[in-house]
């Protein structure tokens, strides 16, 4: 099982949250070893994009875990296609901080000039 968090030097680093769910063949992993330290995984997958961790929680509820990480899109998505590729992992969601001003800023300047159908 492996998490995304990643950082490449010398790229503008965003910051991006990820959701994710481990499989029946994940929980099946951690009932034969129940002291697997999951975030050590999640590290070494981040790593081997030049990715930064950020953390690693494990969750109750919906999801199973939440990992930060700084990097690019493209890292972690590769993450999550190899780690749901093993089979341990499902349903991992990727989420990029934004700053919700700069978007409203955006959208201002848009509101005043766009025209919806028929109007």
């Amino acid at each position: 099982m492996n998490v995304i968090i990643f950082f490449k030097k010398g790229v503008n680093m965003a910051k991006f949250y990820c959701f994710g769910n481990y499989t029946t063949q994940g929980f099946q992993g951690f009932i034969k070893d129940p002291k697997s330290d999951r975030s050590k995984a999640a590290q070494a997958a981040a790593e081997a994009v030049g990715a930064k961790m950020v953390s690693y929680t494990g969750l109750r509820g919906a999801y199973d875990f939440f990992v930060i990480f700084e990097g690019s899109f493209e890292q972690g998505a590769g993450i999550k296609m190899a780690t749901e590729a093993s089979g341990s992992l499902c349903n991992i969601t990727i989420c990029e901080a934004i700053n919700i001003n700069d978007v409203a800023a955006n959208a201002a300047k848009i509101a005043s000039a766009y025209k919806g159908p028929g109007q």
